[in-house]
């Protein structure tokens, strides 16, 4: 998988609001109604990241969640990220 330069980032990041470049990553932090809410869909975006095997850099306090996408083999972000992320927002979607 090839790694993505910046101007590609930034165009896939239009389509993912909530979604930021930063230190050779896209990142995205979420916020629940609480504990179980957060990981419910943390359990719910550990399933797809393992059908993807593709995983997540991410940290859980109470009701908030920070994710981190990179592709470590490429040494950067890569479309692969960006499948992973659009199916990040579709769990969510499907939440609420």
């Amino acid at each position: 998988m090839q790694k993505l330069n910046e101007k590609e980032i930034q165009q896939h990041l239009e389509s993912l609001p909530g979604w930021e470049y930063r230190d050779n990553a896209i990142e995205t932090s979420l916020e629940f109604k609480d504990f179980k809410d957060a990981f419910t869909v943390m359990t719910r975006i550990a399933f797809e990241a393992e059908s993807q095997n593709h995983h997540p850099e991410w940290s859980n306090v109470y009701n908030n969640v920070s994710i981190r996408l990179s592709t470590h083999d490429a040494g950067g972000v890569t479309k692969k990220d960006f499948e992973l992320a659009r199916a990040i927002e579709d769990v969510i979607d499907d939440g609420n």
